[in-house]
């Protein structure tokens, strides 16, 4: 799955969409901080591959995003908006294929400006990405070429606080950057990284009201790494594990923090957190929990209280577990359970 699988739905309540098999599930809390309901299907019952990409707005619609088989040997891209846990998600729409026809390109990934539209970006046949969009009044925009070369590993996408809709992609040897001039327009190339990026590693975070963070990690050293564009990439600190990091932007005892959670080398996971873009503060990680199996995915989210929540969830079993920060000092968090 692309980006955050736990997201606060418009109710207050947390939602985890789950990939099972070629299908779509939701589990959502029966009310905030309460007991779990059981997986239900979203979109219908198209049959699916097993690709996700999710994304949210501000007025806290979940869009969902993946790839469908259509006839033998090709796919289409599918799109689905949940309005509230407690509603059925609109079925799954087809948006079409960024080359025309043809089998899967890349793993899609979706960012929603302010306006509420959603933007879809998949690497096409020709190694590039490409991107459409909603229309302002419904339906979908034609497909556009960003151009791009040699792309790698999933996209990140991300609205920055202005609600303009950036994207980041590893290329071989650095990372390249488009960012939106305005709302409704296509991201442009704005910049682009020399840096020995590892393919998969990529999350963005809008840290300010004038930029966007890219954590990655670097393919040589093992460290996560801090970028923003006009600015140097800073090593944050080593990574705890071989997966991507999390981020999320939060208050710890009244200071705008970034928070991180990556699965550790010992299986448990682990957080750091330092105050927002001021990366020579320095981060240190701290281990929790149980000892997780490797396929073990991992998402960080804020309730209703605005209290951190780390979730884990096991593929091959469907094991759901949760953790919610205490109201103490630092990052102390509850024992996690099983939902």
């Amino acid at each position: 799955m692309n980006v955050d699988w736990l997201i606060r739905g418009r109710d207050g309540r947390l939602s985890a969409y789950l990939l099972s098999e070629a299908t779509v599930h939701c589990r959502a809390e029966r009310g905030p901080g309460g007991p779990w309901d059981p997986p239900r299907t979203v979109g219908g019952d198209q049959r699916l591959h097993s690709v996700l990409a999710l994304g949210q707005g501000p007025d806290r619609y979940t869009h969902l995003v993946s790839w469908r088989p259509t006839v033998r040997d090709q796919s289409g891209l599918v799109h689905s908006t949940h309005y509230r846990p407690d509603l059925a998600a609109l079925d799954w729409n087809p948006i079409g294929h960024p080359n025309g026809s043809g089998d899967r390109t890349g793993n899609p990934a979706v960012a929603i400006d302010a306006e509420g539209r959603a933007h879809v970006f998949v690497r096409n046949r020709g190694g590039g990405v490409s991107m459409i969009g909603q229309k302002l009044k419904g339906g979908w925009g034609p497909w556009c070429d960003l151009k791009g070369r040699k792309v790698q590993g999933d996209l990140a996408a991300v609205t920055g606080e202005s609600g303009c809709v950036e994207l980041y992609a590893a290329v071989p040897g650095g990372v390249m950057h488009w960012r939106q001039q305005e709302a409704g327009t296509a991201p442009a190339l704005d910049e682009a990284l020399e840096a020995p990026v590892r393919p998969g590693s990529l999350r963005a975070l809008a840290t300010s009201a004038d930029s966007t963070t890219l954590f990655f990690t670097d393919d040589e050293s093992g460290d996560v790494c801090a970028w923003r564009p006009g600015t140097k990439p800073v090593a944050l600190l080593a990574s705890a594990g071989p997966g991507p990091v999390c981020v999320i932007r939060c208050e710890l005892d009244g200071h705008d923090c970034t928070l991180l959670a990556q699965r550790s080398a010992s299986g448990r996971v682990a957080f750091a957190a330092y105050p927002t873009e001021d990366e020579s503060a320095g981060a240190w990680w701290t281990e929790s929990g149980p000892e997780l199996p490797a396929d073990a995915l991992l998402a960080l989210a804020e309730d209703e209280q605005g209290r951190v929540v780390a979730a884990t969830l096991s593929p091959g079993t469907g094991e759901l577990r949760v953790t919610r920060r205490k109201d103490e000092p630092g990052i102390a968090l509850e024992a996690w359970r099983s939902v």
